[in-house]
């Protein structure tokens, strides 16, 4: 009975000789779904990607991509580049630069830039789908049955069609907060990068990722922000490292108000996410979701309860929410599935940065994750105040950026194994990459005592950290 409601009795009966559409359905066209269905066709296989936006209350929508393209990574960081050029311009006089016009910024042009280089990418994703012979339809899909779905386009047609195997790649959209007004009037980061206008004086609610971006580059371009925080900043990094971070953001204007929920109207919601898995049809399918989040679990290599349907990017349960993975796991999945590989998707150690205004870059455990699976007594952490030498000059953020390791002392292969690193200082992105990489590698405190750091740079603490603090360390002792 389970075989035939999941599907695979009909399968085991008939062997490959079942007749359907596709080899493969990816249910999402963002980075995840866009890697996988890729990478499925090239090993020769017939691949469908199916996207469809559903409006915001505001009515903003989006072309081919996913969340990351349109509405998160790219415009975020474009728009927090924008802040960042505010700043340096405000630099630029301590270095002899002079003009006496007023500086101003008009958000129509940034907007309008902006959102002509996303539209050049929804543009060459299609292209690349093309090419690769994979069908991509703009219509919503919900599971009828374990191997069929319908495809409603925005006119209301509706189109079925089967495949051997499915793969969910279906991501978040923002969190309402299930307040009198929040739909009305308030706005996420659906509906930001894309506003028409300005959005004035503003009013964060969350303290999460999203949020303190959102506030930073508004911050940056002059506009005037406060963050209302229910609890703690950046829930799930490291606290000091978060704290350090919004310290820095007061310091430069915006205003935090602690220990308040709204409970009538807001402006800029960042809550938090919910999994587009609810309305997808996949009780019909058989497939098993987290009731109170909306989550897929699924095993080592993305495939749930259901045999031929697998799930990838934000939607996983306890996986991280972001896009380098998502493609990651799906290019590695199409492998496995129609490639003959066995190499699996590895969610350890993964290198990730919050582009607050004083970035924050981190790979492993928190301090306190650390200590709460292998004891104070048994890590080390190393940490350090910088000041960038860019900051010198116009001096500003003396000892606001900051440097901190985690080591676990227990390891009996490794000594002194790396299981944490974190950055707060400019560049963040580009310096925790390389440490994600010796973290996957299985640095030490040892290794890093012995490498030679580019000198003058922010990167160099990591490898001067461990010395300078074990000739610390003696010097006390």
């Amino acid at each position: 009975m389970q075989a035939h409601k999941d599907g695979s009795l009909q399968q085991l009966l008939t062997g490959d000789n079942e007749a359907y559409d596709y080899d493969l359905i990816v249910i999402g066209g963002g980075s995840g779904g866009l890697a996988c269905s890729k990478e499925a066709a090239m090993l020769g296989k017939k691949v469908m990607v199916l996207d469809y936006v559903v409006p915001t209350p505001k009515g903003t929508s989006w072309g081919l991509g996913g969340t990351c393209v349109n509405v998160g990574c790219i415009p975020k960081k474009l728009m927090h580049q924008t802040a960042l050029l505010g700043t340096a311009m405000q630099d630029a006089r301590k270095f002899g630069w002079e003009f006496e016009e007023t500086v101003k910024h008009n958000w129509e042009t940034m907007k309008t830039a902006v959102n002509n280089y996303i539209g050049s990418l929804n543009w060459g994703y299609r292209v690349a789908l093309r090419d690769k012979n994979v069908n991509y339809v703009n219509a919503y899909a919900e599971f009828i049955e374990p191997h069929k779905i319908k495809a409603t386009n925005k006119r209301g047609k509706e189109t079925l069609y089967t495949a051997a195997k499915f793969v969910l790649a279906t991501g978040e959209r923002p969190r309402y907060l299930g307040i009198p007004g929040d739909k009305e009037y308030c706005i996420t980061s659906d509906d930001l990068f894309s506003l028409s206008y300005c959005p004035g004086k503003t009013l964060v609610i969350g303290a999460s990722y999203v949020a303190l971006e959102c506030g930073g580059f508004l911050a940056g371009l002059g506009l005037d922000v406060t963050v209302m925080v229910r609890s703690i900043l950046l829930r799930g990094f490291d606290q000091d490292m978060a704290n350090r971070a919004g310290e820095h953001m007061e310091e430069h204007g915006v205003k935090f108000l602690r220990k308040y929920v709204p409970v009538k109207v807001s402006v800029l919601i960042a809550v938090g996410r919910d999994a587009c898995t609810d309305k997808i049809g996949l009780d019909k399918a058989g497939v098993k979701v987290n009731p109170k989040n909306g989550k897929i679990p699924v095993n080592d290599e993305e495939q749930t309860n259901v045999p031929h349907i697998y799930a990838i990017g934000d939607i996983l349960e306890g996986k991280w929410e972001l896009t380098p993975v998502a493609i990651q796991a799906g290019k590695l999945l199409a492998r496995r599935l129609y490639g003959g590989s066995k190499l699996k998707c590895d969610y350890i150690n993964v290198p990730t940065t919050v582009f607050t205004p004083l970035e924050y870059g981190a790979c492993g455990l928190s301090e306190e994750r650390a200590t709460e699976l292998y004891g104070q007594e048994n890590i080390e952490v190393y940490h350090s105040l910088l000041w960038p030498l860019e900051f010198t000059v116009p001096g500003r953020d003396n000892n606001r950026c900051y440097s901190k390791i985690i080591c676990n002392k227990l390891d009996n292969v490794r000594p002194s194994l790396l299981i944490g690193f974190h950055y707060l200082g400019p560049n963040a992105g580009e310096v925790t990459q390389g440490f994600g990489v010796a973290m996957k590698c299985g640095a030490t405190k040892e290794q890093l005592d012995n490498t030679i750091g580019i000198h003058p740079t922010c990167a160099e603490v990591g490898s001067q950290l461990c010395h300078y603090m074990t000739e610390f360390m003696f010097y006390l002792s």
